[in-house]
């Protein structure tokens, strides 16, 4: 891979919405950088999108919130994910693109292939099972060859979930066999809201269902083990007696990424393969039957034309305010937070994990800010930076990776404590 190139990171999409914040973010990385005597070297980057005068807004933004009007001056690459030649002149100036360019089913793999051509790495923060493993199976074999690193869902809630998995069984003394984890958002006065991006990507989601299904197939994988005592099944209400209220699975990708790097870790480095449940937290029954009549209503939508036309015209209506295309204020997002508690079980150290029931337990938390705008950009950022500068702990090889099987050997986890995503032990056995 070519190492004399201009930037480190560019940020294809600096102007969307998402994109905004993860430019303030890299630029808050290399103000870090800069003045970190322990840093290898300044750190350099540029901003990419279609039109010129959106990036420099952006970068004038950025200047503003940040106080540095050097910033004004960063270098705007003109590239369209439409434009072939554009995204390979893009790649070639960088060594890790980080592409907020979504919804990626659509618009994602154009990315990842000039990535791999141009011998770039690759970071997005998808959600989109049916990308993620997409890429992986068209494209992992390619990226290997070429010695690329490309790495999706490095946002939230994917990076606090995989990590935080990984984190659990790395605080136990003994064999970690299985987790659940319990996403809990914590709203200010004055709510909380999501771009509706996010809306879309769960719209097209629901409505490829049978596809996903397909290309999992295709892969041909054999069943993980299971490991020690087999994770029961929730039912799609229930009440958590820790967590003190309601929840239900949670339909984001986080099962899918944790299970990907699962067998990852156990097929490539033999590693024992953790059983893992995701859910969210949702309050009281009034909100559990809020939830249930979205949810239904949300689904025989998705199933015709008109139904997911109305839904993407109108998210704001349809997701009762928290979805919407302005995306959340500046209050919203000061005042809302998160946190995911894992709760893991397993075999105490010299114990036999073929044998007998479960032994010990352990509760660890990851917690951050905001999920959408402040926490995905952190993640996202820090991710591309342990790329950057921390290949020798990467896989041997390249290749389309998820977050833990890409960074399970990195400092990625120390890396986002000191950026205010916090990984912490609550309980765990006595030594």
């Amino acid at each position: 891979m070519a190492t004399a190139r201009p930037y480190d990171l560019i940020v294809f999409g600096a102007s969307g919405f998402t994109g905004q914040f993860v430019v303030e973010e890299v630029a808050r990385a290399a103000s870090e950088a800069d003045s970190d005597s322990d840093s290898q070297r300044p750190l350099t980057w540029a901003v990419a999108g279609r039109n010129r005068s959106k990036l420099e807004e952006v970068l004038e933004r950025a200047a503003s919130v940040l106080g540095t009007p050097e910033l004004k001056s960063k270098e705007c690459i003109i590239c369209d994910v439409n434009d072939p030649l554009s995204l390979a002149a893009m790649c070639q100036q960088g060594s890790v693109i980080l592409n907020c360019v979504g919804p990626y089913r659509f618009f994602g793999e154009p990315v990842v292939k000039a990535c791999i051509e141009n011998g770039t790495h690759c970071v997005d923060i998808s959600g989109e099972p049916q990308f993620l493993e997409g890429m992986q199976l068209k494209y992992d074999y390619q990226a290997a060859e070429k010695g690329v690193y490309v790495v999706g869902s490095c946002g939230f809630d994917s990076i606090p979930a995989d990590m935080g998995v990984l984190y659990t069984r790395n605080q136990l003394k003994g064999t970690l066999t299985a987790v659940e984890s319990f996403i809990l958002l914590q709203n200010g006065p004055e709510g909380a809201s999501f771009h509706d991006g996010t809306w879309q990507s769960a719209i097209h989601g629901m409505t490829d269902q049978d596809n996903l299904r397909k290309l999992r197939r295709q892969f041909g994988h054999k069943p993980l083990p299971v490991i020690g005592t087999k994770l029961r099944r929730r039912g799609s209400v229930f009440y958590n007696n820790t967590m003190n209220q309601y929840a239900i699975p949670f339909m984001g990708s986080d099962a899918s990424v944790v299970k990907r790097t699962q067998r990852y870790l156990h097929e490539n480095l033999q590693e024992s393969p953790v059983q893992y449940g995701a859910y969210a937290a949702v309050g009281g029954i009034g909100s559990v039957i809020m939830l249930m009549l979205a949810g239904f209503f949300f689904w025989c939508f998705t199933k015709c034309s008109l139904g997911r036309k109305l839904l993407i015209k109108y998210p704001e209506f349809f997701s009762f305010g928290y979805f919407t295309k302005q995306g959340p204020t500046k209050k919203q997002m000061a005042g809302t937070s998160f946190s995911i508690t894992f709760f893991g079980e397993g075999y105490q150290e010299g114990q036999n994990p073929q044998q007998g029931k479960t032994s010990v337990k352990i509760c660890t938390q990851v917690k951050g800010p905001e999920p959408g705008y402040i926490a995905t950009p952190i993640a996202m950022v820090q991710a591309a930076v342990t790329i950057l500068w921390e290949q020798k702990s990467l896989p041997n090889q390249g290749g389309v990776y998820s977050p833990g099987a890409a960074f399970s050997k990195t400092t990625l986890i120390e890396r986002l404590n000191k950026h205010g995503i916090e990984f912490t032990v609550i309980s765990k056995p006595e030594a």
